[in-house]
């Protein structure tokens, strides 16, 4: 679906004013639920969705138009758990249970490539990594967690010594000691798969970063609280919008310090913007015009 014709299946969300569209989605953004949010901003359950939708489709549509042609060097892959409709133990619908998001993040200009959200399975990791590579134009240093159907997958996609790619396998002692304190990482090794990948930049660091990120901006993604995804649909959208406003609209800290206290976000870092988007102008792509100018 190309972004015109997202819009033409939008409803007349357009009726509620920017400045109240705007409230909504930074208090999507910033770590509220869908029912504080419709509390602080005096909007119903139903319209905070559905804006969550609307804006969150076309999210996803204007990135996955926009990131193309990036001239990356070294990318940093992993993946980020939440779940839908119940655990995985306590599922019993259909589409409930574990979801995963892949995340690929350039460490340089710490935009957000790509990301994928689905099943932690083999044909997935193979589907992102040929998006992956579709949005690159020259040879990168890949690292990735130890997920096994990486190595098959990015072979698919990049073709083999296509690619600098190493694994980053950590390794554990002891057992948990509570419900989410997982064993302790006693180090890592570092494992050449493909290439010739400079060991010192061997790291997942800046992907592990930005998935924190996500899970404390996405209220769906926090841990020990009723906020979690209902339908997979609206996770999805919750995780284009997060990654619509880390791109374009929240400065980098790192970034900005480098440009000695010019803000800085990553599309801008990665010249695909030239400016701080505001996330009321997040609010006016919905219109035609405006988007095709963007």
């Amino acid at each position: 679906m190309t972004m015109l014709e997202h819009l033409t299946t939008l409803s007349h969300m357009n009726m509620l004013p920017v400045a109240k569209q705007a409230a909504i989605l930074k208090a999507l953004t910033e770590g509220a639920s869908i029912r504080s949010t419709a509390r602080m901003v005096g909007v119903s359950k139903t319209t905070v969705l559905r804006l969550l939708v609307e804006v969150g489709g076309l999210c996803a549509i204007y990135q996955d138009h926009k990131l193309r042609n990036l001239p990356c060097r070294r990318i940093e892959a992993d993946e980020i758990w939440a779940f839908v409709g119940a655990k995985q133990r306590h599922a019993k619908r259909t589409g409930d249970g574990d979801i995963w998001t892949f995340t690929a993040l350039d460490a340089d200009t710490k935009l957000m490539v790509t990301w994928l959200v689905g099943q932690r399975s083999g044909e997935n990791a193979h589907a992102f990594m040929h998006d992956l590579h579709s949005r690159l134009v020259k040879r990168v240093q890949l690292t990735t967690d130890a997920f096994t159907p990486y190595i098959s997958a990015v072979e698919g996609a990049f073709g083999w010594q296509g690619v600098d790619f190493s694994q980053l396998v950590k390794h554990y002692t002891g057992e948990p000691t509570g419900r989410y304190s997982p064993p302790i990482c006693t180090g890592v090794t570092r494992q050449t798969v493909m290439g010739n990948p400079d060991p010192a930049h061997v790291s997942t660091s800046y992907v592990e970063r930005a998935n924190l990120g996500l899970r404390m901006n996405a209220r769906r993604f926090t841990r020990l609280t009723n906020a979690f995804s209902k339908k997979v649909e609206n996770h999805a959208h919750a995780v284009a919008l997060h990654f619509m406003v880390y791109n374009f609209c929240r400065s980098h800290g790192t970034l900005t310090k480098a440009k000695k206290g010019i803000h800085m976000t990553p599309a801008m870092a990665a010249g695909i913007t030239d400016h701080v988007w505001t996330v009321e102008e997040l609010v006016g792509l919905m219109n035609p015009k405006r988007l095709l100018a963007a």
